[in-house]
Order: structure tokens, then sequence, then C-alpha cells
């Protein structure tokens, strides 16, 4: 299962991810987190408090390399350079199992705090002037796209603050969209854009309060984002410990019990019962790939009319294989 996390910069959308990337790994699923955001602080996030992060080789300056090992023997699509971040699978291209034994897993993910991670990378300077962050996301857009995952794994993107990730086709290739917003008028600003673009995509949008401190806040919260609220975290002492480099406490556990070992023992308790509504929402839907895969086709022949099929000289239609829909069936024995 996939999810994105979203919101307003500074509404805590990095910390969320990390939180819930830790909760998945502590209660044993297989979980890889992704940063997809601009700003690359979820390693820092997902690390011990105190620790020096250590940063997976990133996706983007990658990208071709990451086209070629997942074009495979896909005949349809006739080189890596014609290509482009929305080209669907189809038989023959490399298909993936989440942190399987392959070359992309093996050189990109790297274990921080306990977690697998995957970095799109950060914007530098050859970037400047001639290249938006939305090229450096189709590595991740194309990992998405050629992964075959399954109930009980998990794939968590902390993603792009704002409303920016509607640039490209990638909101579509989640399950759950969780957005992060702080009990003001800015906080669930972009909960409103979210929701009218998702809703055309039938894609599902759920409001994650954060900092929330009183009943005031999360009565403002109810009424700004009705039904759309799935809950809230509330202040955290033991996030600002972490945020500040301090050690975190832990919560006292009887000898041999899951939490004498686990790394979010100290957490609220509210904030603990938060994360395990977050995932019950996340379990509680089937993924439908006959819809993830029409999408998926629809933003790549968005993408080859209005700029692709140009840049390359191909009619870029073609590389849909239209009797073909990936799922659990189309991965190799």
């Amino acid at each position: 299962m996939r999810i994105a996390f979203v919101g307003k910069g500074g509404s805590g959308k990095t910390t969320m991810s990390a939180l819930f990337s830790r909760h998945l790994a502590a209660d044993g699923a297989p979980v890889l987190a992704i940063d997809g955001d601009i700003n690359q602080h979820l390693a820092e996030a997902l690390a011990p408090a105190g620790g020096t992060p250590v940063m997976p080789p990133p996706l983007g300056p990658r990208l071709h390399d990451i086209k070629a090992y997942l074009r495979g023997a896909n005949p349809r699509i006739t080189s890596t350079e014609s290509m482009i971040k929305t080209t669907p699978p189809g038989r023959g291209s490399r298909l993936l199992s989440l942190l399987g034994d392959d070359e992309l897993h093996a050189r990109h993910v790297c274990r921080v705090g306990g977690v697998p991670l995957m970095a799109t990378g950060e914007f530098d300077d050859s970037d400047l002037g001639v290249a938006c962050y939305h090229s450096k996301l189709g590595a991740v857009e194309l990992y998405l796209g050629h992964l075959i995952d399954g109930p009980g794994e998990y794939v968590v993107v902390d993603m792009t603050a704002g409303a920016d990730a509607f640039a490209s086709g990638l909101f579509t290739r989640f399950d759950l969209t969780l957005l992060v917003a702080e009990p003001t008028r800015k906080g669930v600003s972009v909960y409103r854009q979210y929701r009218d673009h998702a809703r055309e995509f039938g894609i599902r949008v759920a409001v994650v309060g954060n900092k929330v401190t009183c009943e005031d806040d999360l009565l403002f919260l109810k009424e700004q984002v009705g039904d759309d609220l799935l809950t809230h975290l509330v202040h955290s002492d033991w996030v600002r410990a972490a945020e500040q480099g301090r050690p975190q406490p832990t919560a006292p556990a009887a000898s041999g019990s899951p939490a004498a070992s686990d790394p979010l023992s100290g957490l609220e308790p509210h904030n603990r019962h938060a994360l395990t509504v977050m995932r019950g929402a996340v379990d509680s839907h089937l993924r439908d790939w006959d819809r993830l895969h029409r999408h998926a086709v629809e933003f790549h022949l968005r993408n080859a009319r209005s700029w692709a099929d140009a840049r390359t000289g191909e009619d870029l239609a073609a590389q849909v294989d239209p009797e073909y829909v990936p799922g659990p069936p189309t991965l190799p024995c």
C-alpha cells in the first residue's frame, strides 16, 4: 500500500512521515520510506536523536539508468531516451517487488533508524534555471509505476509542500493521501486544493490534524474539513526532544514486552493511537489495479500530447500495451 504525506510547509508532514514509517517498522511490517520533498529532511527525522543521518544514493541523478533498468525488454519502448516518467509498464518491462533483490533497491536504499529509505535528491546548482523539481520526482513516479506491492506492504512518501504534487501524475500513484494540517486557516487552505483535485480522479484524501493544543483547535479542524478529518496529534514533548537532538524518553515496560524494544515507546499515548488509526485507514481498502493503471495511462497520454511526442519525435501513445494491466500475477515467479 502506498501512502503520501502532504501539507503546507511547516505543517509537520516530514515528522509525520517518519513517525508513521517507524510505527510500521516497529510492528515488523515491510516498509519503505521515500523522501520526495525538495528539502531532504526525512533521513534526519528517521535517525535516532543525536545521531548523524545516513543518506542513500539519490534517485534523481540516476534517472537515465533507472529508465534503462525498468525498460527491460519491453518492445514498445524503442530506446531509453524515449522513455518518460509516465511511461507505463508493459510486457517485457522489469517489475519490482518491495525491497526485492534487484539492483535498483540494492543501489538506492539504506536503513535509517530501522527504516529502509530512498531519496529523490536535492536540487543542485546544475538544476538552477533549467529544470524543475518534478524532473527529479520522475524517478519516484517510474519506481511506483513498476512496483508490484501487496496488502501488508507499505511505501511512505514525504511529498513536496503545498499542492505542487498535482503538477504531475504522481498524486494518482497512492492508495491514500494523508494531508497534515495545523488548526489554522493557512493550515487547511492546502486541504481544499487537494480535495477538489482528488475528487476529480477518485483519489482518497484524509486529513491528519497536527499540533492540536486544545478543544477549540480540534473543533476548528472539524468545522473546516468535516468527515475528512481522520485523526489528530497533540503537541509532543517526545517529538520536540528529537527535533532538538535530545534523548527521547521511553515508557517503562516489563522485561520482554513489545514496548521494551519499541523505539516509539515514549511517544504520547494519544499520538501512538493516532498512528494506529492512520494504519487502519490505509488497510481498509484493497488496491484497484485497473483504476491505478487507467490513471497511469491517462497521464502518460496527456504528457505525450502536450510535450513528449514533440521532444522525442515519436508517438508515445504506442508505448501503452492495451492488453496489459500490472498486478501481482504479472510478477515473474
